[in-house]
């Protein structure tokens, strides 16, 4: 697709006409070089975040308490593995292999979720992930769901009902733990205290500050704002909260009856962008695991790819 395409006036007023009316866009479509483009810097960093995400539960697979947790998370990660595939494979489908996204994950040049970089220091952390950082993930891919680009949409729609499990393994954990000990309370409270503010800065930047809300919004990539699907994730989040006696670090949290919405206290947006340039808790620590696995499983591409060949070769035998 050339630039000269892309700006061509009369494919963009169909294009937006087609998206006025709701309909799907597809990858063999004509579709704006900037909208092809925003969809791959998106869907990458989703990929990217879902791949990283193994890594901060994957430490607690040995650790878990029992054999049913263990299980339950070893399940988790894998599910995270293969959401990052679908993503990957929809990127595919704008003209951009996996192989290059990875290798710009690899070298820093492509971003992921700043709650990743976040360490999980007791078992409480991966109750809370579930609970809080999945239900921020589900609030924005349920809205993904109802995406413009099909091959998106339609991998949000198996990623959600994932994720809602996930979720729900998440808030068991916590509410097992609000109801244990005093020990095993205050465990549960003080993760949700380091874990309540990154997962409403997963939602993004504020609508003002945003540099892509605008572009995502017309063109009905995304369906609402960040401040939005922060809000609406905020309303769900505390009742739930209240339901275990467990409560989250805003000293300005309040229900306001006129508008029916939980009131919360400013985002410290300075930790959020020192996290997304890199400088978070464990940002050195997920890439150097991230290099390592590449690295170390070099020889199980490589075998793929002889065995690839073998295959072709014997297809090519039997055509002649």
């Amino acid at each position: 697709m050339t630039v000269a395409a892309a700006e061509d006036p009369v494919k963009l007023a169909e294009f937006e006409a087609r998206l006025e009316r709701g309909e799907t866009i597809e990858p063999k479509d004509w579709m704006p070089e900037k909208y092809r483009k925003q969809l791959v810097r998106m869907m990458s960093q989703h990929a990217h975040s879902e791949v990283v995400g193994m890594l901060p539960e994957g430490n607690w697979i040995t650790r878990a308490p029992s054999l049913r947790r263990k299980m339950v998370l070893l399940a988790k990660v894998q599910d995270e593995g293969g959401h990052g595939l679908y993503i990957y494979c929809g990127t595919e489908t704008l003209g951009v292999g996996r192989e290059e996204l990875i290798e710009q994950l690899l070298t820093g040049k492509a971003k992921y979720s700043s709650i990743f970089n976040y360490p999980t220091l007791t078992w409480a952390d991966i109750g809370v992930i579930g609970w809080l950082v999945d239900g921020a993930a589900i609030v924005n891919q349920t809205m993904l769901a109802k995406t413009s680009y099909g091959p998106y949409a339609r991998a949000m729609i198996r990623i959600c009902k994932e994720e809602n499990f996930h979720k729900r393994q998440g808030y068991e954990i916590c509410t097992v733990m609000a109801k244990g000990t005093p020990a095993q309370r205050a465990m549960v409270q003080d993760a949700v205290n380091r874990w309540w503010w990154p997962s409403l800065m997963m939602f993004g930047p504020s609508d003002a500050t945003s540099p892509n809300s605008a572009e995502l919004m017309r063109w009905r990539v995304k369906r609402e704002t960040n401040d939005a699907l922060r809000q609406r994730f905020v309303n769900l989040t505390i009742p739930q909260a209240q339901a275990i006696g467990l409560s989250v670090p805003d000293p300005d949290l309040r229900y306001n009856a006129e508008t029916e919405n939980w009131e919360f206290g400013p985002i410290d947006w300075s930790e959020f962008q020192a996290v997304i340039a890199g400088n978070g808790p464990c940002n050195r620590e997920r890439m150097a695991a991230r290099r390592k696995a590449h690295a170390d499983g070099a020889w199980v591409r490589e075998a793929a790819e002889v065995h690839a060949e073998k295959q072709a070769a014997r297809a090519r035998e039997h055509a002649a």
